[in-house]
């Protein structure tokens, strides 16, 4: 983007977050709402149903978007915002059985689409995802086989990853694949042997994230502010005990991690400048890490319905509208939008419940 208008970008949002000026960067799809594994600090792995995270995932019908919703997606996409990327994200895309069809229309319309997945279907969907010419393939792992398994809570889903990944690099014209690993109380001393194993593999990034959540604590100081018109509610912790994490050994694994060298770069999120603030990450979660969320201004998710919420999954579960009664730049700059903008500018770029959350950093 040129240096002009990033600034003219950056004023329109502080000075004037009611009414954007430009278009979002990145359409987030949630193109259905199942799962194939059942990942321990995600609220969809453990059943949960109540929280927001689990109902911006699992709680819209029809399970599957429809082709038809899709192609309106893509012909408005194509029309309004024809630099926008198109992300296949949520809950897991390679068990979409629209992938191919959908795949191939966005192809024709030159659109750039990336998707994001867990990997267990990754070899028998290499060729639509060849076919459809995807740009970018974020693969999700959270350790090594066995601790791998044991967190997705499938005793295969490693091998299978790791055999769709070498199928894939088997095509000159692969994807650029970039893996990411959450680091939890199950996987935090392996990130060292994890980055290694990887080392021989044409991968573009690798990614180590501090696990993403919402205590009760945060939802109640939330709600007490922002609960009439956005409401927060406990996510992704329900089988978590961050005191069962050795900061100083995770820390050490961080530093030695960035000590040595890859072929690939790797990155830490949020990136974090001591032992005390990785510390202050987990035990301290009302404190802030970051500064504003960017994905507001940048991101939307459509669900399989047509109805869009902020940002992505992790957002708050408020419709800002619907795309069967109205279309992209009518919900982007719609009212719900405009007021959610204003109230996180004025309570400084972050809400309570958005304290760590991964767009805050």
């Amino acid at each position: 983007m040129h240096y002009f208008t990033r600034i003219v970008n950056k004023l329109n949002k502080t000075l004037y977050p009611e009414k954007l000026f430009f278009g979002p960067e990145y359409i987030i799809l949630g193109v259905n709402n199942v799962c194939n594994l059942h990942c321990k600090m995600c609220d969809v792995g453990t059943g949960s149903t109540t929280t927001n995270f689990s109902k911006n995932l699992i709680g819209t019908r029809p399970i599957n978007m429809p082709t038809e919703l899709f192609r309106k997606i893509a012909d408005q996409l194509k029309m309004y915002y024809p630099r926008c990327k198109l992300g296949y994200a949520f809950t897991e895309p390679l068990a979409y059985p629209h992938l191919s069809e959908t795949l191939n229309y966005a192809r024709d319309k030159g659109i750039y689409t990336s998707v994001t997945t867990n990997g267990l279907n990754l070899v028998q969907n290499v060729d639509k995802l060849m076919n459809g010419r995807v740009s970018e393939l974020f693969l999700s792992l959270d350790g090594l086989q066995d601790t791998h398994n044991f967190i997705r809570g499938n005793p295969g889903s490693f091998q299978k990853a790791i055999g769709g990944l070498e199928k894939l690099f088997v095509n000159r014209n692969a994807p650029k694949v970039s893996i990411f690993f959450v680091i939890t109380q199950w996987n935090y001393t392996e990130l060292i042997d994890f980055a290694e194993f990887f080392r021989d593999y044409p991968i573009k990034h690798l990614g180590f994230l501090q696990q993403n959540f919402v205590t009760q604590d945060m939802a109640n100081s939330h709600n007490q502010l922002y609960g009439e018109y956005y409401p927060a509610t406990p996510s992704n912790i329900e089988l978590t005990d961050f005191r069962e994490i050795d900061i100083a050994y995770l820390w050490k694994s961080i530093q030695k991690i960035k000590e040595k060298t890859f072929p690939f770069s790797i990155g830490f999120y949020p990136e974090l400048n001591s032992e005390k603030k990785l510390e202050e990450y987990f035990a301290s979660p009302e404190k802030p890490i970051g500064h504003c969320c960017n994905d507001l201004f940048s991101n939307l998710m459509i669900k399989s319905d047509g109805s869009v919420i902020p940002a992505h999954g992790r957002c708050y579960n408020v419709t800002m509208g619907n795309l069967n009664k109205q279309t992209l730049p009518e919900i982007w700059n719609s009212k719900m939008y405009g007021r959610f903008r204003k109230d996180l500018v004025k309570g400084g770029g972050l809400l309570p419940a958005c304290t760590r959350c991964c767009s805050a950093f």
